[in-house]
């Protein structure tokens, strides 16, 4: 499972808004000179970015959370978002090229129709997914200086 931790900055009925810290791994990273990654975290300097998950951990505003993901979901979100629109779009080339091969628009047009059916098609398969690739709270992290008091 993937994890973030994260602080819940306000409920809403029986889910959660979390604010998570985009942080950047470049100081670990063999490649860090070389990197666009590294390039885009240090102009952005660290993003914070809100998400709603079911609080299935009853956590309360300021907690301190784990949330995470499955792997294999964000694999196959990644391969839905992706490889099947850019899939559909060189079909939909190859069949606009075949089907008047004289020049170039139809092959565009094909192409344009296919990435169009792609991400449409994605879309719904995202919906009948649900929430399986949704991020879940994992766990409320104790703070330290709540433990002393």
């Amino acid at each position: 499972m993937i994890t973030e931790t994260g602080k819940v900055i306000a409920l809403k009925g029986d889910q959660a808004w979390v604010q998570t810290i985009r942080a950047s791994a470049c100081q670990s990273c063999a490649a860090r000179h070389g990197c666009g990654q590294k390039a885009l975290a240090t102009v952005t300097g660290g993003r914070a970015n809100q998400v709603l998950v079911a609080n299935t951990v009853d956590a309360r505003v300021g907690d301190e959370v784990v949330i995470g993901i499955p792997e294999q979901a964000l694999l196959g979100a990644s391969l839905l978002v992706y490889a099947l629109p850019l899939l559909t779009l060189v079909l939909g080339s190859v069949v606009g090229h075949q089907l008047a091969p004289s020049g170039d628009l139809p092959a565009m047009i094909g192409g344009a129709g296919g990435l169009a059916s792609g991400l449409g098609l994605a879309a719904l398969w995202q919906r009948r997914l649900g929430s399986a690739c949704e991020p879940r709270l994992v766990r409320v992290q104790r703070a330290a200086s709540a433990a002393c008091q």
